[in-house]
Parts: structure tokens; C-alpha cells; sequence
């Protein structure tokens, strides 16, 4: 896969990267060309912005006649003068914006994002399709992701490191006056989980007992006295997941590797934890397991996994008698399912499979597993979804745009006109979605 950095009139020339990367995708036997090759592209692009900063670093000094003049300490013989000019053509290769979703709100039709105006990533508000971004977060360190409240969304959760240290804080960002609170100790590493079902409590995974070991923890962001150690647990890779719909339950990830993970079970009471094993595996076993939701009714989860499979396949885990049944099956099963999401009754799932390198998103009913058509969805690369009555949206990386499928007249659009001069839209214009529910 040859990625470039393009040619200047300089006389820098053109540095090509040139990959091959079949041998890497046969060898972890799913598919993960797409993802690959996206890291291999920035990778190559990075490394064109920085050999262009290295390249002129010596010789930003100072400009004379529209030239760059070299440092004192440099001895140049036979090099062409480099124009002032191209510091600023090669900077548009090392800075560049894209907007993530992180959250809708519960009312109204207002959904948080994460962009860069300046120098690192912050929040911002966007109030309706095509409005404007109103930054709400203004810190030197990035913040890149952000919770709603689910109960009224007056206030939103969010982490945040310093420095790049990667030992995130969580902080409460209250929506009225804009007000930031502390939630965690300041000194271990936190990293957020799911809202409870009754929206007043959020899991979550911290490194305060031990300094090492990442624990599961509890708390009402709103009380930040409630905050308490649930389960103690070893080593790091945890992660909750859900919390089950009468909120005695949550549902907790425990990661080794890329192919090695295990379920289980915490009891919210007690904090007791039970291994959730479906029939046919035990630990050991090399097994994934992504995305993982409690089914409505709390009898069963959904979950994406390769048991059994060359793919990520979306599959359905009763509790009570843990056997794997796959939701797709026959020949609709092969290519991996990324990422899924369900309604808020539990009555459709919408998720995303990486159809021979292109994001194809599906909705099903859950009741008989009946397929919905969806037409006109954009063509490319789906990087996270999210549900919420009356919209589904989900971020399109071939532009970094935000799209979203409306309920009633069903038309499909773009939530921010502001990228790219509001063209490359990643839906065709009066194009039509069918997702009735969302």
C-alpha cells in the first residue's frame, strides 16, 4: 500500500512508504484491513509532517528575501534556497481537525462532540443539524470523550489527563453554569463506564486501591461522596460494560489480549463476581469478545465474538443457559461486526460490519431477528455509533463528518455544514434511511 508525502515545488521531492500488509491480516485470521491500513496511513502521514518539520527546523532562523536562511551552525553547500511559504504549505499535513461523536443528548435534539479549534480536542455542543459548535471545555489537555446525564442531561461526565500521563481524572461539567467538579482523587488512573439503567449511578475502573491493580468502582457523579469500591480485581484489561435493567448486575469485560477476553458478572450489592461461560468454552480458550449489552428484558446479552467463527460475528448469550446463538448466519455472516447498539425499548439493533473494507450498517428486530432495509446510507468508513429515540447517528471518517437517520420524514443529513465548505457530503443530497424506531 504506497502512502506519499506530495510533492512541493521546494525540490524536496516526493517520499513514498510503501507496505505490504496481507501477511499481517491472513496471519491474526480476521479481518482488520481497514483498520491497518488507516494506522499505516497516518502513520505515513505523521511521519511526512515530521520530516518536514526536521528538514526546515534548521533553518527557521530567519526569512530574507522570502527564504528560510540557515542556522549559524550549519554548513550548506549546494542546497536551493527553501521559500518562507512552505512552512505554511507543510503545516496543513501536520494539523488537521475532525469532529467525534461522544453523546446525544436526552432531550431535545442537541449532541456532544469532541473537536480541536486550537491545539487539543474539547467538547463542544451542537444544538441542531448544521449548527454551530459552542466549545464547552477549554483545557491545555485534551478531552475527548463526554456523557450526558441520562436523567434530563443537566450535567455531562467526562476524563481528562494532564500532561499526557494517561492518569485520566473524571469530572462532572455542569450544563446550566459551566461549572467543573472533580469527581475522582486526582492521583490514580480512572477510566469511565456505562450509566447505570436508572441513571443516577456510573461504573467505573480505577487504579486507587493498589496504584496497579483496576478496580471496579461506583458512584452517583451528582454525590460525589457516594463514590465506593464495588470489586476488587488483579492485574489491569477490566473493563463494565452494562449495567443489567433492574440495575442488580453489571456487566464486566476482562481483556488479555486482542483475541483473549472472559464475561462476567458483578453482583451491585455484594460485589461478587461470577463467570459468565458459555457452553463449550472454558478460560483459556482463545476467544474474543467486543461490544456487550444486556438485552431488554435482562434474561441475555448481546454480543459481538469469534467463538466459532473466522469473524466477529453478533450473537445472543442467554444467562441462565449460557449457549451461543448467532443473530447472522449463512453467508450474511462472513465480515466482521465492529460495533452495535440497541434501541432504549430493545425492540431493533443497528449494527456495523466491515463489508470488503467499507463500513454496511444493518438494522434487525430483536423479536425475530427480520432485517429492515436501509437505503441511500453513505458510502465509507463508520468509526462509532450511537442510539437514541428518534435519531440514530453515527460518524463518517471519509470526511469526518457527523450524519444522522431521522424518524418520521426519514431523511438523512449531515449535523455539521461547516467541514469542507459543506461539500463531500458522505450522504447523497435528499437521500432516505428506514429506520423507523430510532
Amino acid at each position: 500500500m504506497p502512502v506519499g508525502c506530495p510533492q512541493d515545488d521546494s525540490g524536496l521531492g516526493l517520499v513514498t512508504f510503501n507496505v505490504r500488509t496481507a501477511s499481517v491480516y491472513e496471519s491474526e485470521g480476521r479481518t482488520m484491513k481497514r483498520r491497518f491500513a488507516a494506522i499505516l496511513s497516518l502513520a505515513a502521514l505523521l511521519a511526512c509532517a515530521e520530516l518536514g518539520r526536521s528538514v526546515l527546523r534548521p533553518y527557521i532562523a530567519s526569512a530574507q528575501d522570502g527564504a528560510i536562511a540557515p542556522a549559524e551552525n550549519l554548513v550548506v553547500e549546494g542546497v536551493p534556497a527553501i521559500p518562507a511559504s512552505l512552512v505554511e504549505t507543510a503545516g496543513r499535513y501536520g494539523s488537521y481537525r475532525s469532529a467525534a461523536l461522544a453523546d446525544w443528548s436526552p432531550v431535545g435534539r442537541e449532541m456532544l462532540i469532541a473537536t480541536r479549534f486550537a491545539d487539543t480536542a474539547q467538547l463542544h455542543l451542537v444544538k441542531m443539524p448544521g449548527g454551530e459548535r459552542q466549545q464547552l471545555t477549554f483545557f491545555a489537555d485534551a478531552v475527548g470523550n463526554g456523557r450526558f446525564h441520562p436523567n434530563g442531561g443537566g450535567y455531562i461526565v467526562f476524563a481528562k489527563d494532564v500532561g499526557g500521563g494517561e492518569w485520566y481524572q473524571l469530572y462532572r461539567y455542569d450544563v446550566a453554569s459551566g461549572d467543573v467538579t472533580l469527581l475522582t482523587d486526582g492521583k490514580a488512573r480512572n477510566l469511565p463506564g456505562p450509566w447505570s439503567s436508572g441513571g443516577d449511578q456510573i461504573a467505573y475502573m480505577s487504579t486507587r486501591r493498589t496504584g496497579k491493580d483496576t478496580d471496579l468502582w461506583v458512584m452517583n457523579p451528582a454525590e460525589p461522596k457516594s463514590d465506593h469500591l464495588l470489586t476488587k480485581l488483579e492485574g489491569g484489561g477490566w473493563q463494565p460494560e452494562d449495567w443489567s435493567p433492574d440495575d442488580s448486575k453489571i456487566l464486566l469485560k476482562e481483556e488479555i489480549s486482542l483475541n483473549e477476553a472472559y464475561l462476567w458478572l458483578v453482583d451491585t450489592k455484594t460485589g461478587e463476581k461470577t463467570a459468565l461461560v458459555p457452553s463449550g468454552t472454558k478460560r483459556g480458550d482463545k476467544i474474543a469478545y467486543g461490544d456487550v449489552r444486556f438485552s431488554k428484558d435482562g434474561k441475555g446479552i448481546y454480543v459481538t465474538t469469534d467463538s466459532g467463527s473466522e469473524y466477529m460475528n453478533l450473537a445472543y448469550v442467554e444467562i441462565n443457559r449460557p449457549e451461543t446463538k448467532y443473530v447472522i448466519t449463512g453467508p450474511q455472516a462472513k465480515w466482521d461486526v465492529e460495533t452495535f447498539d440497541l434501541s432504549k425499548d430493545g425492540k431493533l439493533i443497528a449494527y456495523v460490519k466491515d463489508e470488503d473494507g467499507l463500513s454496511v450498517i444493518h438494522v434487525r428486530k430483536t423479536a425475530d431477528q427480520n432485517e429492515i432495509p436501509l437505503r441511500d446510507l453513505p458510502v465509507g468508513v463508520v468509526a462509532s455509533e450511537r442510539a437514541r429515540p428518534g435519531f440514530f447517528a453515527d460518524e463518517c471518517a471519509r470526511t469526518g463528518r457527523l450524519l444522522f437517520v431521522r424518524r418520521g420524514d426519514r431523511k438523512t443529513g449531515t449535523l455539521d455544514n461547516e467541514r469542507n465548505g459543506g461539500e463531500d457530503r458522505c450522504i447523497p443530497a435528499g437521500g432516505v434511511g428506514a429506520v423507523e424506531e430510532f
